[in-house]
């Protein structure tokens, strides 16, 4: 009897996107290269506005996908708040990285009217702003920091990732994110977040560009791997429960 790795995709799942496809794909090759039967489930949104525990606790790992603005920024930011809270391994890439930001400004900061541009460009608390360039379809280089714990899965200071997205942190707060806890762990070459981790947690990553973009099956990506491990390590500590 198999045991699969159930993975569960924070997002409204569009066949046309294509990094809603790339996701899928990465996921499933980068377990394939760790030997990890998986399962893969996209939770809408919307079906996250209520009774989100109860949807999101058998999985092993949440994945909030790209995609914004999503259907529901209230059940995407539930489901974020039960990974960070329950310490669920957890990453959230372009969109996922966003709104892991505004669940951490609103629920652990207490920013109750934390915003996001692209939802509302004239909330006076915008955690979530325009880049002043689109990084859409751009690759660009990232500097990784020594102490984070993404340094440690790099292995290298320096990466170049792809990008498809055109808001991320406003820099007026990457100070508070990083003092309070949700750490900056990669800038780019502006000194401007790109990758946010929390430190204390088993795996809790947000990343403004999107790894699924460049992971490939002679290639998987460092970080997916990482997640997937432990996810794996996770579902394994409770199955031994």
């Amino acid at each position: 009897m198999t045991n699969p790795i159930k993975i569960g995709i924070i997002g409204d799942y569009d066949p046309e996107r294509l990094s809603h496809k790339a996701t899928d794909e990465a996921l499933r090759h980068c377990a394939g290269h760790l030997g990890i039967e998986l399962e893969l489930q996209w939770l809408p949104t919307e079906a996250l506005e209520e009774n989100t525990d109860e949807i999101v606790h058998h999985f092993d790992g949440l994945w909030c996908s790209p995609g914004s603005p999503y259907k529901s920024m209230k059940g995407a930011v539930n489901a974020i708040r039960f990974a960070r809270e329950q310490d669920y391994p957890f990453i959230g890439t372009c969109g996922g990285f966003q709104h892991a930001v505004i669940e951490y400004a609103q629920n652990k900061l207490g920013w109750i009217n934390a915003g996001h541009a692209e939802y509302d460009p004239f909330s006076s608390e915008l955690f979530i702003t325009a880049l002043c360039c689109s990084l859409v379809g751009e690759t660009r280089r990232i500097l990784i920091l020594p102490n984070s714990k993404v340094y440690a899965i790099y292995g290298k200071a320096e990466v170049e990732e792809r990008y498809n997205c055109s808001f991320g942190l406003n820099p007026e707060y990457q100070r508070l994110m990083d003092e309070s806890g949700f750490r900056v762990a990669g800038t780019d070459e502006a000194g401007e977040a790109r990758i946010l981790e929390l430190p204390q947690n088993r795996f809790f990553t947000a990343t403004l560009f999107q790894p699924q973009l460049s992971s490939s099956q002679e290639n998987p990506h460092e970080l997916i791997l990482a997640y997937l491990t432990a996810s794996k390590a996770f579902h394994d500590s409770r199955t031994l429960l």
